[in-house]
């Protein structure tokens, strides 16, 4: 079966269903009104420069046809019609600033092949952006082109909190990013082009943890909502790649998100507080987390009660980066209903990094998530949970986020809930299968691995599981678990590991099977 999973005015992405993870079992054709489009092997594809407003066919080999239509436009015109030179060394700001304020509700601006240098652009509602196979948004070099924008202001009648910035889940100043949205809807960002946020070359990377204002994302959406961005490669933003913030109704369709390994905070995507995100068919290469889910820290999650709730990853390959995929640590509004499928793991430091802290409220709430069919080579340590989490907080030393003895539940503590892994095959690990860490006064409450294989790169090296106070170094463990209500391990083979294959310290019930 082929599923649509969108139809923009010029261009639409597929989903193939079936059980493996990311590639398809065998290569096929793609087939567009009788005529072959492409050969993919990929579970995901898509098909661009279509006609607005009409009906297709598409066959794919071993599938039923499956006819659909492309969205509706207004108008469709060039971006070079408004003076833009996409020469790569003229500043094209002005040009796109004022295409895109001229634009027309369901208009699109399109960028043919060209290098467009660029400081951020403002984009509005009821817009396509699309971008050729050729065209590049080249982020401006010249930091002070970078605006300001406020964590949040007063409203001068109500007095009322209004949030415009925000990093590492406060409502802080920031710089504005290369693509910007706030209070808007309906936007659309497609196409086989790029949006590079030229970090290096504009010393982004350089000095990070002096910088009183926080780098820029490449893209960022506040309290926005029906975002699509399909088909894109985003890379080398000055910090995170994409960022909606507090949105709802976010598609991340058969993107590419890249930045090198060893550069600063460059996250791939970071939904905060949103509600309906998919992320499908997506390919992910960066310098920290490939996927973080947050909800902000404890003044944001007290105030507005936000989780992040009901996300989608299917179908997406994570290369490097310390996590595959994230959830926290900035939780404080909770992470609920999240499903996680048919994934590829790649040489990250951590496959499934579920990270919090005591401080993080009572409203920092995770539950609901389950992983399957999810495929892992050359990860250090597949499945984390770690409730000691000691990173980005000024009181991370303290005893209170130290001390091991079971501290009185307060409006401060965390709670996780129940997680599932199953139908997984983790490859060639390094530091530990398992490592999963909760508080005495409140375990994690109930965790289930089943049907799952790990097994250890011969020339595994040492490594730190958990980012925690008190660490040791591991190589070749097994399956750790401390401070957990109820744990069911059932068909898990650990092959090749040193000393005992499962660890149960503090579970209070383990069912093995």
């Amino acid at each position: 079966m082929i599923r649509t999973l969108f139809a923009g005015p010029t261009s639409a992405c597929f989903e193939t269903d079936n059980k493996t993870a990311y590639f398809s079992r065998c290569e096929y054709t793609v087939t567009l009104d009788g005529k072959e489009q492409f050969t993919a092997d990929t579970n995901v594809f898509s098909l661009f420069g279509l006609l607005p407003d009409r009906e297709y066919e598409l066959a794919v080999t071993g599938h039923e046809p499956l006819k659909f239509r492309t969205a509706a436009e207004t108008c469709a015109v060039n971006v070079r019609d408004f003076g833009a030179a996409g020469d790569g060394a003229a500043d094209d700001t002005q040009s796109i600033q004022t295409a895109v304020n001229c634009l027309p509700a369901g208009g699109r601006l399109y960028f043919p092949d060209g290098v467009y240098y660029t400081a951020p652009i403002c984009l509005k509602s009821h817009i396509t952006i699309e971008l050729s196979e050729k065209a590049v948004l080249l982020g401006h070099t010249d930091q002070s082109r970078y605006p300001v924008i406020p964590g949040e202001l007063n409203d001068l009648v109500t007095g009322e909190s209004v949030h415009f910035g925000a990093w590492e889940g406060n409502a802080v100043p920031m710089h504005q990013a290369l693509l910007f949205a706030e209070y808007a809807e309906d936007i659309r960002i497609v196409g086989r082009g790029t949006v590079d946020g030229n970090a290096r070359s504009g010393g982004w990377w350089e000095n990070v943890k002096d910088r009183k204002i926080p780098r820029p994302r490449l893209i960022f959406f506040n309290r926005c909502k029906d975002i699509t961005i399909h088909g894109i490669t985003a890379q080398n933003a000055a910090s995170w790649q994409l960022h909606p913030y507090f949105s709802e109704h976010i598609d991340f369709l058969d993107l590419a998100v890249n930045a090198p390994k060893d550069s600063p905070n460059t996250d791939a995507m970071d939904p905060e507080a949103c509600d309906n995100v998919n992320i499908i068919g997506c390919r992910f290469s960066v310098g920290d987390d490939c996927i973080a889910i947050k909800s902000g820290k404890i003044e944001l999650g007290r105030k507005y009660k936000r989780p992040a709730s009901r996300h989608t990853i299917r179908n997406c390959v994570m290369r490097f980066g310390h996590g595959a995929i994230t959830l926290g640590s900035e939780m404080a509004g909770g992470v609920k209903d999240l499903t996680v499928e048919r994934c590829l793991f790649e040489l990250t430091d951590r496959g499934i990094r579920i990270k919090t802290r005591r401080g993080r409220g009572k409203d920092a709430v995770i539950d609901g998530v389950l992983f399957e069919n999810v495929k892992m080579d050359g990860v250090l340590t597949p499945i984390v949970i770690n409730m000691w989490y000691n990173c980005c907080d000024p009181d991370r030393y303290s005893e209170y986020n130290t001390t091991r003895e079971k501290l009185p539940v307060d409006d401060r503590t965390p709670y996780l809930g129940k997680f599932g892994f199953r139908d997984m095959q983790c490859l060639n690990c390094h530091v530990a299968a398992c490592y999963c860490d909760g508080l005495p006064e409140m375990p994690i409450d109930e965790i289930t691995l089943e049907n799952i294989d790990f097994t250890y790169d011969p020339s595994a090296q040492p490594g730190y599981p958990s980012m925690k106070n008190n660490n040791e170094l591991l190589c070749r463990a097994g399956m750790y678990f401390d401070n957990v209500r109820k744990l069911t391990v059932r068909n898990v083979r650990v092959e090749g590991c040193e000393g005992d294959e499962l660890i149960a310290h503090n579970v209070g019930e383990l069912i093995r099977e």
